[in-house]
């Protein structure tokens, strides 16, 4: 039997419909009951509501081995999709709890556990250009003295726990996606910033991102799940796009004002400051939701070679354009 952590989550909402259509159970774990709407939701809005009841939910938090240990009864593969994402310096302690002590914590039970494998979504913040290379990819390691976010060290703390439990005799596979758009949850992340432009977003920056549909990547998940290929990772990225060619696209799809105000890094450097500023005399009732990480991130341009996984399964990517246009038909 197949379990699922971060069930509640966007990707992990979307593995668990793909995964339903093929097997009558399915493991997910939950914290918060009133979080399994957003997987309810976008079961509704793959109009099949029918296999959502395939799901069997389990309360467990993954940084509590107590409450996983009858998680794993009888579990045969996991999907490890939970994790904490906040670029805010205050959840640092609590980044490293959940992503890596939790990892660790799988990890563990699905060695006592005998699992046949298990597979890990990680992140590109875990990958650093190589000097002399124009795109990175699998071949690009971490870069220790490279300024990294508490969310992107806590990832690599988590792959590490990983590729421990490789050494240890567990089957693993890693896929690092780029910014992840899929619909659904549509209060978090990529999702958010698409109803922000629905509504009206105006700026843009220059930066260069790699971008990847949520349906690839849980694809290449299964696929990679049901193949011999082991002690890999997968760099998902369909294509490299801007900021401001991703916010336009959007934009178009959704037949609102394009943005038109460039933003420079002067003036991210001014908002997150004074984003930190509000947060600390509110107790972060007032928050802007720029931080110092994301607002350098916006400007950098970096290139991504996803190709890797096309040759190695039976895979391929989906228009970024495409994708978009699915999701905004959701939205609309």
């Amino acid at each position: 039997m197949i379990l699922v952590t971060g069930g509640t989550g966007l990707v992990g909402s979307h593995l668990l419909y793909n995964l339903c259509k093929t097997n009558s159970k399915v493991i997910a774990i939950y914290r918060n009951k009133d979080t399994q709407c957003v997987t309810k939701e976008i079961f509704k809005l793959y109009n099949s509501l029918a296999t959502y009841q395939h799901i069997i939910w389990k309360k467990a938090d993954i940084t509590d081995i107590t409450e996983l240990e009858h998680a794993f009864l009888d579990i045969t593969h996991v999907y490890h999709a939970a994790a904490m994402v906040s670029f805010r310096s205050k959840d640092a302690e609590n980044l490293r709890k959940i992503n890596i002590e939790g990892t660790a914590n799988i990890v563990n039970l699905c060695i006592t556990h005998k699992i046949k494998k298990l597979c890990y979504v990680s992140s590109i913040a875990t990958v650093a250009k190589t000097p002399g290379k124009e795109f990175i990819d699998e071949t690009c390691e971490w870069a220790p003295e490279g300024n990294h976010s508490d969310y992107s060290i806590s990832k690599f703390g988590a792959e590490m726990e990983v590729w421990r439990g490789s050494q240890e005799g567990l089957n693993v596979v890693i896929v690092n996606p780029g910014v992840i758009f899929g619909f659904g949850a549509w209060n978090v992340n990529s999702s958010k910033l698409i109803t922000q432009i629905k509504k009206g977003f105006p700026f843009y920056t220059e930066g260069v991102v790699g971008v990847v549909g949520v349906k690839d990547v849980v694809v290449a998940m299964i696929e990679l799940m049901n193949s011999n290929i082991k002690s890999k990772r997968f760099i998902l990225v369909a294509a490299n796009k801007s900021y401001k060619t991703i916010f336009s696209l959007i934009a178009k799809q959704l037949n609102v004002s394009p943005p038109k105000i460039k933003v420079s890094k002067f003036f991210t450097e001014i908002a997150w400051r004074l984003n930190l500023f509000l947060s600390l005399i509110t107790f972060d009732t007032v928050n802007l939701g720029i931080y110092k990480y994301t607002s350098k991130s916006a400007h950098n341009k970096r290139y991504y070679n996803g190709s890797k996984i096309e040759k190695s399964i039976d895979f391929n990517y989906t228009l970024f354009d495409t994708v978009i246009q699915n999701i905004c038909n959701k939205l609309s």
